[in-house]
């Protein structure tokens, strides 16, 4: 959100930190969206993770449109002011981060899609900042409830890490770690773009893609001839062999072969299946 004023390019003292409130903010029981209940409680066998990528309303509705997503709430988290406001959180004195909660049903959506949208949609190597945004309530951070989500954050930032390098990237400052205690924002801050389909929502992604391996299996190379090696083989077949019929025959051949989809010998999506995710 560009009008935040005095932000910080560190994280402050705890010591030199607002103090906030003892009652939660007054905020929204349920999602402006799909009715779900924003605070719970949730199905059983749900899972809930945070993200930080940014401004959160468009965050939130990257998530939001997510099959398998139950519900998302925006809040702030990682800092040490609790129950504090928006207006608390732009002075950069909290410590915050802007999150979106996520609570989704793993048989439906697996937790690795959730990090391919959190990666491909923001750009993590900035540090206290996206793009205009700066702040270090505009830090990358995703904040985990299990163990196994912790070490599938871990091994994914590795991975898209790798990534952003061969793209000419810098190093990723994505903050990952067990989650500590969800505030939820203002009432007016969740599911906003809903609210108001054409408020800020900035681009600050990378363009960069979901690296193999969140998810995603290498499919098994063919080991059938090449295209090249088909074409060369049976074109001189049919050179020496000549004849109209055989040179006709070889002409429709060659016809399917160049529409075939995906063509013979070759794995699709050069041998990636994306079905897993990604």
């Amino acid at each position: 959100m560009f009008f935040s004023f005095g932000h910080k390019s560190r994280m402050p003292d705890p010591a030199d930190a607002l103090p906030g409130r003892a009652d939660p903010l007054p905020t929204a029981e349920r999602h402006f969206v799909n009715g779900q209940p924003l605070k719970g409680p949730y199905p059983a066998g749900s899972e809930i993770i945070e993200f930080g990528m940014g401004c959160f309303w468009g965050a939130e509705k990257d998530f939001w449109q997510v099959p398998g997503v139950i519900v998302t709430a925006v809040g702030y988290q990682g800092g040490f002011s609790p129950n504090c406001t928006y207006q608390e959180i732009c002075s950069g004195r909290t410590g915050h981060a802007e999150t979106v909660r996520v609570v989704h049903d793993p048989t439906r959506v697996a937790f690795e899609e959730l990090l391919r949208v959190f990666w491909e949609n923001h750009d993590p190597t900035q540090g206290f900042r996206q793009g205009n945004d700066m702040g270090t309530q505009y830090r990358s951070a995703i904040f985990t409830h299990t163990d196994a989500q912790l070490a599938t954050a871990l091994a994914s930032r590795e991975m898209y890490a790798t990534e952003l390098a061969r793209a000419g990237f810098g190093s990723i400052t994505t903050e990952i770690g067990p989650a500590p205690e969800f505030y939820f924002a203002e009432d007016y801050h969740q599911q906003y773009l809903a609210k108001n389909p054409a408020g800020y929502c900035p681009d600050h992604s990378t363009g960069v893609a979901c690296p193999i391996g969140l998810g995603v299996k290498l499919a098994p190379r063919s080991r059938r001839w090449s295209r090249s090696s088909y074409f060369f083989f049976l074109a001189g077949a049919a050179f020496f062999a000549g004849g109209a019929a055989f040179l006709t025959g070889f002409a429709s051949f060659l016809s399917w072969w160049l529409t075939s989809d995906p063509p013979l010998g070759r794995p699709p999506l050069g041998g990636v299946d994306r079905s897993a995710g990604c």
